[in-house]
């Protein structure tokens, strides 16, 4: 669906973008209708390998996949998405598909100009912005009702922002994304600080205020201090390193559509 040099690719690849998963996570679920769907029917927090690993491999299809493989798993996604209904939300409400879009290419775009310490002109965020779009439209949301292009996108993502009134179930998700209980219990603790800190750090304000997370001088002041770490370490990494994440979970992806394609065996019994 895409060409290397196309932006989506260039910045999609780039591994280190999964820590910026909680604060795309976190603000989807924001929204109050895809907190509850999330509440209601995620296993984000029995397991939340499963989790990523199906969330990863979907985006990396879509973004270097062939065609057919990200139109057949957004199939698989979108038949799942189906049970996915509640009193007041379904996940493939077009609504919802547009916010989930949107925080997808708002947080990538902005945790990728951080590290790479490159700000991206107006051409550049324009491009990956129509290009971000597949999120939502390959999963059957009609393009008119995306912001037809980034001004208009800044619009409507600031207006969100500060219209969202995140619920308890919002809390419980973040409470579940960023308190998880992985196995090896305390080693982990120093990774999910980080990404707490990384998670509050890209976290717009307005939403940040209602997590009621706290947010002063000395966070902010780490916050920067991490991020200028990862700034002068990441972008000198080789390449084959820092797409290493995406082989990984494309390379399982495929796996299993090929499964999937592959026809049942035919047992044939001796009489």
């Amino acid at each position: 669906m895409f060409e290397d040099g196309d932006l989506i690719r260039v910045i999609g690849r780039e591994g280190v973008l999964i820590a910026a998963g909680g604060a795309a996570s976190l603000l989807q679920t924001a929204h109050p209708k895809v907190a509850q769907g999330v509440y209601d029917h995620s296993y984000t927090a029995d397991d939340p390998a499963r989790r990523l690993r199906n969330t990863m491999g979907w985006l990396y299809t879509v973004q270097f996949g062939t065609r057919e493989e990200a139109e057949a798993l957004s199939a698989l996604v979108t038949k799942g998405h189906d049970a996915v209904t509640g009193p007041d939300y379904e996940a493939n409400d077009p609504e919802l598909q547009v916010w989930v879009a949107s925080t997808l290419f708002a947080v990538a775009a902005q945790f990728y100009q951080l590290l790479f310490r490159r700000r991206l002109d107006q051409a550049e965020l324009e491009e990956f912005y129509q290009q971000s779009k597949v999120y939502a439209t390959i999963l059957g949301c009609p393009e008119e009702r995306m912001p037809a292009t980034y001004p208009q996108f800044r619009e409507y993502y600031a207006d969100m922002l500060q219209n969202l009134k995140i619920s308890d179930a919002s809390r419980a998700v973040a409470d579940q994304v960023l308190y998880q209980r992985l196995p090896g219990g305390a080693l982990h603790e120093p990774g999910l600080a980080m990404i707490r800190l990384l998670t509050a750090g890209l976290m717009p304000a307005p939403i940040r205020e209602q997590y009621g997370w706290k947010w002063d001088a000395g966070r902010e002041r780490r916050f920067r201090l991490l991020v200028g770490a990862l700034a002068v370490v990441y972008p000198r990494l080789p390449l084959r390193v820092r797409t290493l994440p995406r082989e990984v979970y494309l390379t399982s992806t495929r796996r299993m559509l090929a499964k999937l394609k592959r026809p049942p065996a035919i047992s044939v019994r001796s009489s």
